[in-house]
């Protein structure tokens, strides 16, 4: 039998954790945001609806947030957030108002590449080291490029030059059609039912999708701060609010549900090993490896959850993501959280942020983590009955 509420009071904590401890991006140091936040640092929510150049606010940060969930992939979230910052910061220092005005990243391709090589070697000059000795690897292997590639070129044009096209494409069929709208971008992304089904549109609309040049954990990221970091959405019922979009599932998050037992509780280590979440022996070191992005659409059992979690669940997929129009046969494991949290004071975002400062903080991708200083450790399962499930598994 599920224990429901071993589970949910771990999640609980985990949340309470990530609300103390954000994790969204901080932007109000970069050039093109300098007018959008008060003295203390506050973004000035009042004013987002105001025009800077041709579009919105709302508009020209939802810009840079869509960037950024496609940059914000790699091994060191802190050396790839200062990266993205001074690449904006000097680009729009000479003028090249990208998220303004996107074509001019290409237009002025040569200084794009120059200022990108430029801040990569800047960033692993003071983040190498540090990234190195948290991770138990070699300074040699800092690279924020992404597909472990050296080419600079193709890291520019796919990864930034696809998510500013779909603003750019969005302005021209505009023009084309003859709409007037200066947040094209937003009425792109609230032209969906649900966050949930925005982030599923942003990866596969046949027209605007970005693909490949995004994952799923991305496009879930990207959610979490358009509605929860940020507020930004302007839709306000329950299908774009705390729960109205999955948990964003990356190596923090896999690694800090697995060792804390969360995922144990909902399916046995031989249905996880046949959904490849687990791979055996195919981790670093010939430890076992686990991708917890795979666990998307996977099943629990639901005869063993009460029917008053499944009540809740069925609200879940139909009312806050929108992903269903009547109460569904089976319950995926990847939507249990927004269940747990359902009565909480808490969300998705915030359990996001308390798993990311868990895992970067305490719960690292290493036979040594900090278990005696992690403010889960009384709940963690790993750190009280099952140390293997640190020594034998990488995420």
């Amino acid at each position: 039998m599920v224990d429901i509420n071993k589970i949910k009071n771990l999640l609980i904590c985990i949340s309470k954790i990530g609300n103390k401890n954000t994790q969204s991006p901080l932007i109000k140091d970069l050039f093109p945001f300098k007018y959008y936040f008060d003295s203390k640092a506050n973004l000035k929510i009042n004013e987002l609806s105001l025009i800077d150049g041709l579009w919105t606010r709302r508009e020209i940060l939802t810009r840079f947030l869509f960037l950024q969930a496609v940059i914000d992939q790699g091994p060191d979230i802190t050396g790839i957030r200062d990266f993205l910052k001074n690449i904006t910061n000097t680009l729009y220092e000479n003028e090249i108002r990208f998220l303004h005005k996107p074509i001019t990243f290409f237009q002025e391709i040569g200084i794009s590449i120059d200022t990108i090589l430029e801040k990569h070697e800047n960033i692993k000059n003071t983040r190498a080291d540090i990234w190195a000795k948290e991770n138990n690897t070699s300074a040699g292997k800092y690279n924020l490029f992404m597909d472990n590639s050296s080419q600079v070129l193709g890291y520019a044009i796919y990864r930034w030059g696809v998510p500013l096209s779909v603003p750019y494409l969005l302005e021209k069929d505009n023009q084309k059609s003859k709409k007037i709208s200066n947040e094209p971008l937003i009425d792109f992304l609230e032209n969906n039912i649900s966050s949930e089904k925005m982030s599923e549109d942003i990866k596969s609309n046949i027209r605007y999708g970005l693909g490949k040049a995004i994952g799923n954990k991305a496009a879930h990221l990207f959610a979490k701060w358009y509605v929860h970091s940020f507020k930004l959405n302007k839709k306000a019922e329950k299908s774009w609010n705390k729960l109205s979009y999955e948990l964003p599932l990356d190596s923090n998050a896999g690694r800090v549900l697995l060792r804390s037992g969360f995922l144990f509780e909902l399916a046995s280590l031989n249905e996880y090993e046949n959904w490849e979440v687990i791979k055996k022996n195919q981790g670093k070191n010939n430890k076992h490896y686990v991708r917890v992005t795979n666990i998307r659409g996977k099943i629990t059992n639901k005869m063993n959850l009460p029917e008053n979690f499944i009540n809740t669940y069925n609200d879940i997929v139909i009312n806050y993501l929108k992903l269903k129009k009547r109460a569904p046969k089976n319950i995926e494991i990847q939507q249990i959280p927004n269940v747990l949290l359902i009565d909480s004071d808490y969300g998705i975002g915030d359990l996001d942020d308390g798993l990311i400062y868990i895992g970067t903080h305490y719960c690292f991708n290493h036979e040594n983590p900090k278990c005696n200083e992690c403010p889960i450790n009384n709940l963690c399962v790993s750190f009280n009955n099952s140390k293997n499930l640190i020594y034998d598994y990488r995420t």
